[in-house]
């Protein structure tokens, strides 16, 4: 797919102008140009354009807040002073696999003061004696050479990775730190649990308790009443004999 369609297509009914990331890998330059990009994509931040078959820059539209490129892949070896002059705050940009063998090559993104990141991997220049050291001379304000600074110290991924690793360390703790809450309230719970149910029971056999006793007070109460009853009528049967005795005589 030439690049121009492929740029329309990937609009997806926008305007230039609203769209912040652009990535038309793997489609064709018809003469090594690039075609479709305007200077309409004013609020482009991140622009991929891999194994498209660039072999210059020159039609490059101004690109004031482009902050990554992507360029791998390509047949660039030159015309990278274009970069400075329409892409001017770039931290980040990707040549690997592309045709530069000279650090004179390289010297043109002496202009881009923010450029932190520059990776050179599969090009003939990696291949010079001190390549690391002459390029990091060369350009002082890049931190990152094909993805470790001068000390060898690996590069992030990107500015999102970061923050997604600072989310997770972030979350990690607060979320084991709950879970162990968690695990205490439930411990917590379990025991309350316990508690209240032998309480209960303890209860339950209290009141049992105290039901028997009033229960048997009050067979006491009638058994005794039982007796009373009785005595009262042996008193009554008694005193009728002896009214009986008294008329007889």
């Amino acid at each position: 797919m030439e690049m121009k369609k492929r740029i329309s297509l990937e609009l997806r009914n926008r305007s230039p102008a609203e769209v912040a990331e652009l990535v038309v890998d793997n489609c064709r330059s018809a003469d090594g140009e690039v075609e479709g990009l305007t200077d309409e994509f004013t609020e482009l931040e991140f622009l991929s354009m891999v194994n498209v078959g660039l072999s210059s820059l020159a039609k490059l539209p101004s690109l004031p807040k482009l902050r990554k490129l992507e360029l791998s892949d390509n047949n660039l070896s030159g015309s990278l002073e274009t970069l400075s002059e329409k892409c001017p705050n770039l931290t980040y940009l990707n040549l690997s696999g592309n045709k530069i063998k000279e650090l004179s090559n390289v010297e043109a993104l002496q202009n881009l003061k923010s450029l932190q990141s520059l990776d050179l991997f599969n090009c003939e220049i990696t291949s010079l004696e001190d390549y690391r050291e002459s390029v990091f001379e060369l350009l002082p304000q890049v931190t990152y050479l094909d993805g470790f600074d001068q000390e060898d110290n690996e590069a992030p991924d990107s500015e999102a990775d970061d923050e997604d690793e600072d989310g997770e360390d972030g979350a990690g703790p607060t979320g084991d730190y709950d879970e162990e809450d968690d695990e205490e309230e439930d411990e917590d719970g379990s025991e309350g649990g316990e508690v209240g149910l032998s309480f209960q029971v303890n209860q339950g056999d209290q009141e049992d308790d105290e039901d028997e006793e009033d229960y048997g007070e009050e067979e006491e109460e009638e058994d005794q009443a039982g007796v009373q009853g009785q005595k009262r009528k042996r008193d009554v049967d008694d005193e009728g004999e002896d009214d009986d005795d008294d008329e007889d005589d």
